[in-house]
């Protein structure tokens, strides 16, 4: 399977990313790093500049018909610089509207919120996002990983760097044949 990982130019939290990352490969799937510019992105650890990593496609290269789910890693910057983007908006969009899995961590439901696909549908985040989710027409609840069928497709969401084993494992059963 082919997982498309969203990120923006800068404000990733790395371990958002290589956590998940990590265990779609080491489960033999393909992830690739999809984002609005070329280039690299910049990773950090909370507010700290981290590592930067290779874009494997542009959002304007990359189609959502070509992969298998999509992950979307979090940080404060990163899906707040995503919800302001019509092209990476619509790229997380269309994934429900192919009925794909969506993985969200963090503040990466913001992109969601943008994307207007959270009507009806139940999922974690950092708490900070509730009036935000709610207001979008979401139920938003305090759990380590939400999963949500919901919807055309299933919603796999987590709080924070915590949740991350389970996030990654709950993310993997869903890519299981």
């Amino acid at each position: 399977m082919k997982v498309a990982f969203l990120v923006a130019k800068e404000g990733i939290e790395q371990v958002e990313l290589t956590d998940p990352w990590k265990a779609v490969a080491d489960a033999g799937h393909t992830p690739e790093l999809v984002s609005p510019e070329s280039g690299r992105v910049q990773a950090f650890d909370h507010l700290d500049k981290a590592d930067t990593f290779a874009v494997d496609r542009t959002v304007g290269e990359a189609r959502p018909d070509d992969y298998d789910a999509l992950v979307l890693p979090g940080g404060v910057a990163n899906p707040d610089a995503l919800r302001m983007d019509e092209d990476a908006v619509a790229f997380a969009k269309a994934f429900f509207d192919l009925g794909k899995p969506v993985a969200a961590i963090c503040h990466a439901p913001w992109t969601l919120v943008e994307a207007d696909v959270l009507r009806g549908r139940t999922l974690t985040s950092w708490p900070s996002l509730r009036t935000d989710i709610t207001n979008a027409g979401g139920t938003w609840v305090d759990e380590q990983v939400k999963v949500c069928t919901a919807g055309p497709n299933t919603l796999i969401t987590s709080r924070k760097p915590d949740d991350l084993k389970a996030f990654c494992e709950t993310l993997l059963g869903e890519l299981a044949p």
